[in-house]
């Protein structure tokens, strides 16, 4: 019995549909798939992207800047978005969502991450835990021991941080000082110290090379990255941790590096894939290789690294900040910093790493 032109028609749009189906998803998968990242973990990306590409056939095409520049040029391309994933520091990682910029997706490492690493809708995950230091050149400087150390003339000119517009770490010694001292304080403190600023970077692991070549003695940092520049990079760089007033314990707080899919990504399955690789507990074992801590539960630190990174922060005060608090007030935050600190200095806000 010959079958009816109905059925033939049925059958073949359901070939035609499973074959475009096939076609489509070859195509996707191969399809380049866009991070951007805050510097400072290109190392590590080197290390293991290579066994994501080859698995999947997917390029992963990197771009490194800080935080608040990456977020400003999301901004730019919020219309037509070129990123597919986007690994930042708070308090930018915030700003992001609340910008319209990323969207909620829960990996398949979800239930290994505790609720305190992540947001509860999926919003961000952590990455990898980090702390906030700061950093100088054991071979130029001694280390300074108290925030007001850093108001020495010794240190005048030789002095640098990022730029909390646009750097997740710039933006860091703004909101460690507001909870050690409060507001005011904290920019009046920060009015002083400009007197003997050198410079702002755009990006935090600009200061590494600059204060490893000796063009100034001290900056603020990222310790994940400050480790790694040291031990791997053979940077003349010591991570440090300042007191709030002698005789007080040094203080720092978490800083984690932190994952999220792109809003309107061009490809948000390949974007969510490469997050659940970047979360598995594969990639996760291998954090502590550039001195960061894992976001699971199940991947313990261990190995020297790891004793590296507890053994620096054991007698060092881990303060809790309160990110609703440092989103409502960071606008106002960035403004305060350009009328208060910065003024009509004419100094330089956006120094990029040397050649």
């Amino acid at each position: 019995m010959k079958p009816s032109m109905s059925t033939v028609q049925t059958v073949l749009g359901a070939a035609v549909i499973a074959a475009t189906a096939f076609i489509g998803g070859a195509v996707h998968a191969a399809a380049p798939i866009a991070l951007y990242s805050s510097d400072g973990l290109e190392p590590f990306y080197k290390a293991v992207l290579p066994a994501f590409e080859k698995k999947t056939g997917s390029k992963v095409n990197l771009i490194s800047n800080g935080s608040g520049a990456l977020i400003n040029r999301m901004q730019t391309e919020k219309d037509s978005p070129k990123a597919d994933v986007l690994v930042s520091l708070p308090p930018f990682t915030q700003s992001a969502y609340k910008l319209g910029l990323t969207e909620p997706y829960k990996s398949s490492a979800d239930s290994a991450i505790p609720a305190g690493r992540k947001d509860p809708n999926g919003v961000w995950t952590t990455f990898m835990g980090n702390y906030f230091d700061f950093i100088f050149n054991p071979k130029l400087a001694k280390a300074p021991d108290t925030f007001d150390d850093l108001l020495k003339p010794e240190y005048k000119d030789l002095v640098s941080y990022s730029n909390p517009l646009t750097a997740g770490d710039g933006m860091a010694v703004v909101i460690l000082l507001d909870k050690l001292w409060g507001e005011d304080k904290a920019f009046a403190f920060l009015a002083k110290l400009e007197q003997g600023v050198k410079f702002h970077t755009k990006g935090t692991g600009y200061l590494d090379v600059l204060v490893g070549r000796g063009e100034i003695h001290v900056a603020n940092g990222d310790f994940q990255m400050d480790m790694d520049d040291r031990v791997h990079g053979g940077m003349a760089i010591q991570p440090h941790f300042l007191r709030p007033a002698p005789g007080a314990k040094p203080v720092t707080f978490d800083l984690p590096y932190t994952i999220g899919l792109v809003k309107g990504a061009p490809n948000a399955a390949g974007g969510k894939a490469l997050i659940d690789y970047l979360l598995s507990k594969e990639v996760q074992a291998k954090v502590t290789d550039v001195f960061a801590l894992s976001a699971r539960t199940d991947v313990q630190p261990t190995g020297p690294n790891a004793k590296a990174v507890l053994d620096a922060v054991k007698d060092v005060e881990v303060v809790a900040v309160d990110w609703d608090h440092i989103i409502a007030k960071q606008d106002a935050w960035k403004e305060r910093w350009r009328k208060e600190v910065i003024g009509a200095s004419g100094k330089e806000l956006e120094v990029v790493k040397p050649k």
